[in-house]
């Protein structure tokens, strides 16, 4: 696609926080060809406090709990404007609906085998179509289409200084340190708190860690947090709904290593460069895993998919989810503590 150097784009991606992680690389890609460019992102305001000053970059924050009221005061933000693309990264019905109040002359979208909820309605470009990838290269993709070069991503995140001196204080020192981001927004994805017990007091007896739990205030991170710190027998530091966004940004930055399910602090560790063991059996890490670490994650979904669906996980639509009752306990203790060590030693070879 020929583009002139100075063009105004938007880009479309309100959720959700570990896509929204994805979508860094391709402003940056973006930004290192079109220099000149004007980027608008429209996204969820619970999610802009993460995002990097980058220059001619403006956050254009859009508040999904208000329902039809927020899509209205977004259409009056946007009315005046008229790009020349328009980066349609999401495919949800709610997606699609406000792309139409973007004034753009190309709108491209994702290629049909990932498009639906009528997606391709509402655009005049895709990307090209792709064997099954990684989502961080699917959204490298658009980038591509735009002729930049965007083969491997660059996320270059810092970390706010506040933000750092609040994980100094609750982590100080520089004692080797695990952080468990035990939940997902999906319970099905969650593995059990004795497990996550056991790996704890495995990561203390085995290699001196200490142990830190983070996650969101809600009452089911809450519970889980309860649950593992009376499970384990090693001291557990439960930061569990006391830190902001940027701050939980810092404190996995405090981490030499990272333990999480499919969820969105997993995906911000892989972006600030830490080694991050994922635990996988609803999704599928080949998809959704943490983009450099995906040698560290134990991935039984291929398992899954032949336990609850009799079917080669190849068969299954791309990015399908397996989330029923019982299927993170086909991730075992033994195989995590296996990819702990592995972390471990890959970092202590790399000091």
């Amino acid at each position: 696609m020929n583009t002139p150097s100075a063009i105004k784009i938007c880009l479309l991606r309100f959720s959700a926080l570990g896509d929204i992680s994805h979508v860094i690389p391709l402003v940056n890609a973006l930004r290192q060809h079109y220099p000149k460019a004007e980027i608008d992102w429209v996204i969820d305001s619970r999610y802009q406090s993460l995002i990097p000053e980058i220059d001619n970059l403006r956050l254009i924050p859009f508040n999904k709990k208000s329902n039809w009221r927020g899509i209205f005061e977004l259409r009056k933000q946007l009315r005046k404007t008229r790009y020349d693309v328009l980066l349609l990264l999401q495919t949800s019905a709610r997606a699609n609906l406000i792309s139409s109040m973007i004034k753009a002359r190309s709108r491209i979208g994702w290629d049909s085998a990932r498009a639906r909820e009528g997606h391709a309605l509402f655009c005049n470009q895709r990307i090209k179509e792709a064997p099954p990838q990684h989502q961080v290269q699917g959204f490298l993709a658009f980038a591509r289409v735009l002729g930049a070069a965007a083969d491997e991503p660059d996320w270059n995140i810092p970390v706010n200084h506040e933000a750092a001196e609040f994980a100094r204080r609750h982590l100080p020192g520089d004692q080797p340190t695990l952080i468990i981001s035990p939940c997902s927004s999906h319970s099905r994805r969650n593995w059990q708190p004795q497990r996550y017990a056991q790996v704890a007091d495995w990561a203390q007896r085995t290699h001196g860690m200490r142990i830190a739990l983070i996650g969101g205030p809600g009452d089911t991170e809450q519970a889980m947090a309860t649950g593992i710190t009376q499970f384990a027998r090693s001291p557990i530091h439960n930061l569990v709904g006391k830190d902001t966004l940027p701050q939980m940004l810092a404190l996995l930055n405090r981490a030499d290593v990272v333990m999480a399910p499919d969820s969105g602090p997993l995906h911000w560790a892989n972006a600030i460069g830490k080694p991050v063991v994922g635990l996988y059996a609803a999704t599928w890490s080949k998809r959704s895993g943490p983009y450099h670490s995906l040698d560290l994650c134990v991935d039984q979904f291929p398992e899954a998919a032949d336990k609850y669906r009799n079917r080669n996980p190849q068969a299954l639509r791309w990015g399908t989810r397996i989330e029923v009752p019982g299927v993170m306990d086909l991730v075992s203790v033994e195989a995590v503590c296996e990819k702990l060590d592995l972390a471990l030693q890959k970092r202590s070879d790399s000091a």
